[in-house]
């Protein structure tokens, strides 16, 4: 069993008097986390949202009724709660009536979750986001120098648990996955009409990855138009599937002020939707796949380990880039990322000029390490 770092953060929430919201996609193992977390309570009272008749159960649920539902039970899980009709003001009458009850819910969307709980949940929630496995994690599982060998086939094939656990069969995983649990939410949610534009979307969105976006382009690529692409890709990172990265600009007059990247959360997906399992020698878009790699893992450290933490890209007209910003009490760093430890940064020096107490530095294969798992 592989050690996730939400673990303890969870655990240690436990009984502390408020609801503990768990959101994350599809199948990167919430309710395999909580069953550990819960592992040994026998007064747990375990319920799914995707069922009609839990679905019923909500709609006209009662103080009284709830009570006698949970009998002798202080812990209550309901797994994809989005799917229940009018969830947060049902979670918030579990905590208002049985304060010694420890409440736990899990989502797949943080729009249709987090939404729906926030004003009736103000003040009386703890809440966490839950992405595939990381780097991070796998190395406390088998060890540095084993996960630093599968980096290749990280690039390829990505961190989902299914993928992980079942070596020999990712690209069959990662099809059922981007085929059917990526998008069954996002067309439930919005009643899309037209799930090949979606795809189309994300598949324009994949070959993407690394460079600047622009919603115009993507609509004339997908047939939709500015707006509507703007939908859904909100709607795909509300769903765990990607997620932007603006443009920092404070000194130069030339520098980009409103672009924006745009990132798969997994490789595999990205790798998934383009239908390219090529091997990293023989790949144009090497570069592409270890700056989606470094980015999403990245993001996961920052998440675990839940430091305040500001990012973006720099870019200017003239086509010079940093890939990577991050800003910290009052701390700015800047990350380049580069296959091949040798490679040189293309606008170094007008970017150093520009904001010289800034970091700078270059990730590539020999050095990435300590930027995905810092002390």
């Amino acid at each position: 069993m592989i050690t996730r770092i939400l673990e303890k953060t969870i655990s240690n929430k436990l009984f502390k008097g408020k609801a503990i919201l768990l959101m994350g996609a599809r199948q990167v193992g919430k309710t395999t986390l909580l069953k550990k977390i819960v592992k040994g309570n026998d007064k747990v009272l375990w319920l799914n949202g995707d069922e009609p008749d839990i679905q019923a159960l909500f709609s006209n649920l009662s103080a009284v009724r709830l009570k006698a539902l949970l009998g002798k039970c202080n812990l209550l899980v309901i797994d994809e709660a989005q799917r229940i009709e009018n969830i947060g003001l049902r979670l918030k009458l579990v905590t208002d009536t049985l304060p010694e009850v420890q409440l736990i819910a899990t989502g797949s969307s943080s729009f249709e979750l987090a939404s729906k709980v926030n004003e009736p949940l103000t003040g009386r929630k703890w809440e966490y986001k839950m992405f595939p496995l990381s780097f991070s994690e796998m190395v406390q599982h088998h060890g540095l120098l084993t996960e630093k060998r599968l980096l290749a086939h990280r690039l390829l094939y990505g961190y989902y648990p299914d993928v992980v656990n079942h070596p020999g069969e990712e690209k069959e995983v990662l099809k059922e996955l981007s085929d059917s649990y990526l998008y069954k939410d996002l067309l439930t949610w919005e009643k899309i009409q037209k799930p090949d534009k979606l795809v189309k979307l994300l598949q324009a969105l994949a070959y993407q990855v690394g460079n600047q976006v622009s919603y115009n382009e993507l609509g004339q690529i997908c047939g939709l138009d500015s707006k509507t692409i703007e939908k859904y890709i909100l709607l795909l990172e509300q769903a765990f599937v990607v997620f932007r990265l603006g443009s920092f600009s404070r000194n130069l007059r030339n520098e980009l002020k409103s672009s924006k990247k745009i990132y798969f959360y997994d490789n595999g997906i990205r790798n998934a939707l383009i239908a390219n399992f090529n091997q990293v020698e023989m790949r144009p878009d090497v570069g592409a796949l270890w700056e989606n790699f470094l980015v999403s893992e990245r993001m996961k450290y920052i998440k675990y380990s839940q430091k305040w933490v500001n990012n973006w890209f720099w870019r200017t007209k003239q086509q010079q880039e940093i890939d990577y910003l991050e800003e910290s009490d009052g701390v700015l760093s800047a990350y380049e990322f580069k296959w091949q430890p040798k490679s040189k940064i293309k606008g170094a020096k007008t970017f150093s000029k520009a904001y010289p107490k800034a970091c700078l530095k270059i990730i590539h294969i020999d050095n990435f390490e300590p930027f995905l798992m810092e002390d």
